[in-house]
């Protein structure tokens, strides 16, 4: 993915990568367990959280991912949520009650050189972690890199990606040859 990935887009792709494929044709679940989610919380260093969250944060991630899902059509969506989808007003509501869970107020700021820019502050503390994740899948799904997001449809995958090329059809290479192989296959299989 490109390095210029903005860190919003970069952590609303890493919420639904937690859900990938496992190596030996299923699907992994990185955030089956509360050590799985302080795993994850320790890859992403500045976002608070504890295992506690990790109810919340599962069910944020698959808003996240019916989203992801509703926004690649008509392609399909990663086959690890073709059957499971949470319908589409479910995952805005739970997106947008998290993202309102820190209300935030406008403050005015004025660089030298510049003129004023605005910016929104949380009225109380820091977020809490589920509101810092659904407000980067809200900016990420509002914003210029969507257009990108594509489902792979390589065999066994279930990741979503940013395609970067437009001749770019799988997530990684290691995808890109599975799938080749697996056409070959068909191939010879359908010629005998």
């Amino acid at each position: 993915m490109q390095d210029t990935m903005s860190r919003d887009t970069r952590l609303a792709l890493d919420l639904a990568l937690t859900v990938r494929h496992d190596g030996h044709g299923g699907v992994a679940d990185d955030l089956t367990t509360p050590a799985g989610l302080t795993a994850w919380l320790a890859a992403h260093p500045g976002l608070p959280g504890t295992d506690a969250d990790l109810s919340a944060v599962r069910e944020l991630r698959a808003a996240v991912r019916a989203l992801f899902a509703h926004a690649v059509r008509p392609a399909a969506p990663s086959p690890a949520d073709a059957a499971r989808l949470m319908p589409v007003p479910t995952a805005l509501d739970v997106l947008n009650t998290a993202a309102a869970r820190t209300p935030t107020v406008p403050a005015l700021r004025w660089p030298e050189d510049t003129g004023p820019v605005v910016e929104h502050r949380p009225v109380h503390g820091a977020p809490d972690l589920t509101a810092l994740l659904a407000q980067a899948a809200v900016a990420f799904l509002a914003g210029p890199d969507l257009p990108r997001l594509r489902a792979c449809h390589a065999p066994r995958c279930v990741r979503y990606f940013l395609k970067d090329h437009p001749r770019q059809e799988w997530c990684t290479p290691s995808c890109g040859n599975r799938a080749r192989v697996a056409r070959h296959h068909e191939r010879h299989k359908q010629a005998r």
